[in-house]
């Protein structure tokens, strides 16, 4: 595993390749390209292993049959390893049957941008953050309400875990990390999350996951993952609600615990074969999370404007209009096929494309959603939704007429 407190240098790669390719294959030309070429002690594998490399974050988009992006690798060796490293995945000349180029733009020192950060903040704290030691009513009304909320938590099982007071008797609970976390579900209504307090997973926390419905909720960060990890090792877990990079749940206000919570992936979308957690599809469901975020309501009424131009969604959609057709659209609002409206669940399994948009001429209910959301469908447009029990964030419903 690989710590982030290790971490001193971050490498930036920037990659560009003359076809369409996933993360995986990137990865996969990584490790097979590099095996051996540095000899076993810089070995990628072994590195990785041992915790002086971390996970190699791929991010990239395919356009008009190119695809470019960047490559995140964090490493804990040496400025000489670490170079050795970075210019080594400049020797990868192909991605899968393409030809591709590997640049190695910079390496970051990470401990030079902490700095920075520190100094900064301790700027800010220094003009705006010293008071005078004046009193607030307000602040003494919150704090003794914060302490009647502590007094809520209670301990359950031989190690005295922390907990809302309904876990005991509630059909489903939500694993957490720490005590900081249980007491901001209460300050919120959530009475029903346990704690773990700590990388090692209790027995009662594996009792109460095997008989309960369970949702795991921890950090955004590598520990939070770690956790996760162990967990469904050990356990029945059924949810996961993925908490936005870089916070914490102990730290989160209202909208940012209830969006999580309330989108929470099934477990079995992160898996692999193994019954492990997949890091390349959990964080393809934290982007994609994320990307939704970002959207906005001016994008989404976009949608079903300027009809009268060609290319854009609403002129796919009065294509699609009364034709009983099925259209899956890139990125770009381009057609990568069109088929019956009935046939549109074989449609996207048989696809190798990656879709934005679905614009389909018959109502569309939760399994065409769930298969939408599996397959990292952006956008649906369709004359009707109907049966829709749960809606994921990430996917935008546009209805037309």
């Amino acid at each position: 595993m690989h710590l982030q407190d290790t971490t001193k240098y971050l490498i930036h790669q920037t990659i560009e390749i003359e076809g369409v390719v996933e993360k995986s294959d990137v990865i996969g030309a990584i490790f097979g390209q590099t095996e051996g070429l540095l000899g076993d002690e810089l070995d990628l594998r072994d590195l990785q292993r041992t915790g002086r490399i971390g996970r190699i974050d791929v991010q990239i988009t395919a356009r008009r049959g190119i695809t470019k992006g960047s490559i995140f690798i964090s490493s804990s060796l040496d400025k000489a390893e670490t170079a050795i490293l970075a210019a080594s995945l400049e020797t990868i000349e192909r991605v899968g049957p393409c030809t591709a180029i590997f640049v190695a733009e910079r390496i970051e020192d990470i401990r030079v941008t902490k700095r920075h950060t520190i100094m900064e903040r301790a700027k800010e704290l220094l003009i705006e953050s010293f008071d005078e030691g004046s009193i607030d009513t307000a602040d003494i009304l919150d704090a003794v309400r914060e302490c009647s909320r502590i007094e809520k938590v209670v301990e359950i099982g031989e190690e005295k875990l922390p907990a809302g007071p309904n876990v005991v008797d509630s059909d489903a609970i939500i694993v957490v990390e720490g005590r900081a976390d249980v007491i901001n579900l209460l300050r919120y209504g959530i009475k029903n999350a346990v704690a773990v307090e700590g990388t090692h997973i209790p027995p009662t926390i594996i009792d109460l996951c095997k008989r309960k419905t369970t949702t795991a909720f921890f950090d955004g960060d590598r520990g939070g993952d770690l956790i996760l990890q162990e967990l469904v090792q050990v356990t029945d877990v059924d949810y996961v609600a993925i908490a936005p990079r870089g916070l914490s749940v102990e730290d989160m206000s209202r909208k940012e615990i209830i969006k999580p919570l309330r989108n929470k992936v099934p477990i079995e979308f992160i898996l692999d074969a193994k019954g492990s957690i997949n890091e390349e599809m959990y964080h393809q469901r934290l982007h994609a999370s994320e990307e939704a975020a970002r959207r906005t309501a001016v994008e989404r009424a976009g949608a079903t404007a300027r009809e009268d131009r060609p290319g854009t969604m609403g002129w796919h959609m009065a294509q699609v209009r009364g034709q009983h057709t099925a259209r899956f659209l890139d990125a770009e609002c381009a057609m990568i096929d069109e088929a019956d409206a009935d046939l549109a669940e074989e449609t996207l399994k048989s696809l190798n494309a990656k879709i934005h948009s679905l614009i389909i001429d018959r109502p569309v209910d939760q399994k065409l959603l769930d298969q939408a959301f599996a397959e990292h469908i952006g956008v649906i447009a369709a004359p009707e939704f109907s049966n829709i029990v749960k809606k994921p964030v990430s996917i935008s419903l546009v209805k037309f007429g």
